[in-house]
């Protein structure tokens, strides 16, 4: 039973709390069991993991995360947004909701995060959800994704779009404001979709509303923040869902293996006509994953 403070804290719409002494921003759609949402990036914006289709069976709390949209930002921004940062903020927040247990989903950069806070925090979490995830960054991720990249030119080879999409690819490294990220970001989704261009009249407006606030892969020392979690993922004891589309470029298939036979007892969905963004390709699908985990997981 919530008690009235809580209610009210997760009443539909737009939220707005201090943890840390940072103000905090989250979203809250649909009822059922609380699930928080952790979006991609780092720095894009919460509407991009938004999928009513899970909000017909949990109370979905997007996050807006530090830095990004209406949350504060940190005083070394763009840098200094590790995975601790993020996971104290998500915390404190749960504290502030007073929330003993919840679903926590992570979508692409949001899943580090929530593997992260999963391996810290396993008695807050009723359940993970790891979506487009990857258990480490760096060379060999890169690698991996460049490989995919290739396999993405060579399905559309001879598509007049294609250049222009690649172009944008290769511009995000030199990238620094939020402006140019957002055009970066917007000129290279169709490569983040597992067929964009077949479907760009139906896709087109969700490429039109994305954007991004530029958040670097910084400490606050100014060091690169590289991420491998493959040795501690063993000792994982929250229930987890892994989901991956066949055709994501990004955090694709291979790493979603790994993460499912690093993690014991994880279940595994492959969302076979998506790309980095099932719940907006294959919303019924995705849906269908995360509702028949939810609901096989105990209280």
């Amino acid at each position: 039973m919530q008690n009235k403070k809580t209610a009210d804290l997760l009443s539909p719409g737009a939220h707005e709390v201090v943890v840390d002494s940072l103000n905090q921003r989250y979203h809250v759609y649909g009822s059922g069991p609380v699930c928080l949402a952790m979006p991609g990036g780092p720095g894009v914006i919460w509407e991009s993991l938004r999928a009513p289709a899970l909000e017909e069976f949990l109370t979905m709390v997007y996050v807006e995360p530090l830095g990004t949209g209406g949350s504060q930002r940190i005083p070394s921004h763009p840098d200094g947004y590790t995975r601790e940062r993020y996971r104290r903020s998500l915390m404190g927040l749960l504290d502030r909701l007073s929330l003993p247990r919840v679903f926590l989903l992570g979508h692409s950069h949001g899943g580090f995060v929530a593997q992260y806070v999963a391996l810290h925090h396993p008695d807050r979490l009723r359940g993970l959800v790891l979506y487009e995830s990857a258990p480490v960054t760096g060379p060999e991720h890169m690698a991996e994704a460049a490989t995919r990249v290739e396999e993405f030119v060579h399905r559309n080879e001879g598509r007049p779009e294609l250049p222009a999409a690649l172009d944008a690819l290769q511009s995000v490294g030199a990238v620094t404001d939020d402006e140019k990220i957002t055009a970066a970001l917007r000129g290279l989704l169709p490569l983040y979709f597992a067929h964009y261009w077949d479907r760009e009249d139906e896709l087109r407006g969700f490429r039109e509303a994305v954007a991004c606030t530029y958040i670097s892969s910084r400490d606050g020392n100014g060091e690169s923040d590289i991420i491998d979690d493959r040795a501690t993922l063993p000792k994982l004891t929250v229930p987890t869902l892994v989901v991956v589309g066949r055709h994501d470029v990004i955090c694709g298939p291979r790493w979603a293996q790994e993460l499912h036979t690093l993690i014991p007892r994880s279940q595994l969905v492959v969302l076979e006509n998506s790309g980095h963004l099932g719940h907006v390709e294959e919303p019924e699908a995705f849906a269908g994953a995360v509702r028949a985990f939810t609901e096989s997981t105990s209280v």
